[in-house]
């Protein structure tokens, strides 16, 4: 239902690739603010221009407020102009591409912020407990505070811009295009996790890392496929990277903040579990409780089934065809 209520809106293929390109036009324009920031600072000799091709040195450039502010802009930016497609390009409500519900669940979202917030702060506790000489105290309150602000307001756009676009859009638009649900679940997922391949994480880490970002993209897929909507990924999302983002940071991650901590391990040890566990026994156990939770049935056809048009009962046809016509 999630996929297949995109028959009532504009759904040519074409509309897609074109709303995909004004979405990354979005995350350019917004891209703007940083670019002219780097130039003045080239331009006044306080940057390496020949070291801007590595992620890990533009990334601290600034000072780390800053710098979070303009690492999460562009995401703002491709979030509005994806809306706006969808809204006129689609003639599509952002309800239709949150859920199948007749209203956008609330309560979903703030359920999955919450939990996994927890969770995830908890993990980090423990480990911190476990390893202290593994992480330094960061805190500083006023930088802290700011810091909370920039978060709180930005890090949900920029979740929100990746789940609408790859869970969303092109979830609903290839589902279309192939009429079934688990090419669309792979293609997005796979795309999801090779997009990452430039943080600097991936660098320090290696490209092992990578099955932790392509497992989460698969984890959300299902959780939207099986919960005919977006509203239980939107929470999960934004709470892995807020949470985050407020408790520990590293010279080798995509966001060095102003957190509570900042774990001085060397990433070169990091174990193949702390990157791979996660995906095969974390995220199914996530799964579990969520379908206990919300009584998720027929995984099979959720998962699998074909996308099939609704037929459309006589009194709808003109409307509908009218509608393709624009």
């Amino acid at each position: 239902m999630y996929i297949t209520q995109v028959y009532n809106t504009l759904h040519d293929f074409w509309r897609y690739i074109l709303g995909v390109g004004i979405a990354i036009i979005g995350v350019f324009v917004f891209s703007v603010p940083h670019l002219i920031a780097i130039g003045l600072e080239t331009i006044r000799g306080n940057i390496d221009a020949s070291r801007l091709e590595d992620t890990a040195y533009v990334l601290g450039l600034f000072e780390p407020n800053l710098n979070l502010v303009f690492i999460l802009l562009p995401f703002a930016g491709g979030l509005l102009f994806l809306l706006v497609t969808v809204k006129y390009l689609h003639k599509q409500s952002i309800r239709m591409l949150t859920t199948a519900r007749e209203k956008i669940d609330w309560k979903r979202v703030w359920f999955a912020f919450m939990f996994w917030g927890i969770v995830s702060s908890s993990l980090v506790l423990a480990d911190y407990f476990m390893s202290p000489e593994g992480y330094v105290y960061n805190f500083k309150l006023v930088p802290f505070l700011i810091l909370c602000v920039i978060a709180i307001i930005l890090v949900p756009l920029q979740t929100s811009f990746e789940e609408y676009l790859f869970r969303g859009y092109l979830m609903q638009g290839i589902g279309i295009l192939v009429k079934n649900k688990w090419v669309p679940l792979i293609i997005t997922s796979t795309a999801f996790g090779l997009l990452h391949i430039a943080n600097p994480e991936v660098e320090k880490l290696g490209y092992i890392i990578l099955v932790y970002y392509i497992g989460t993209a698969f984890f959300l897929g299902i959780t939207t496929l099986m919960d005919e909507g977006l509203e239980l990924a939107l929470g999960f999302h934004a709470a892995n990277n807020l949470f985050t983002a407020l408790l520990v940071t590293a010279d080798w991650t995509a966001f060095q903040t102003h957190s509570i901590f900042k774990d001085m391990s060397d990433p070169t040890e990091i174990g193949i579990g702390e990157t791979i566990l996660p995906v095969f026994i974390i995220f199914p156990i996530l799964l579990y409780i969520f379908s206990i939770k919300y009584k998720w049935t027929n995984w099979k056809d959720k998962l699998f089934g074909a996308v099939v048009e609704p037929v459309i009962i006589d009194t709808e046809i003109d409307e509908v065809q009218k509608l393709n016509k624009i």
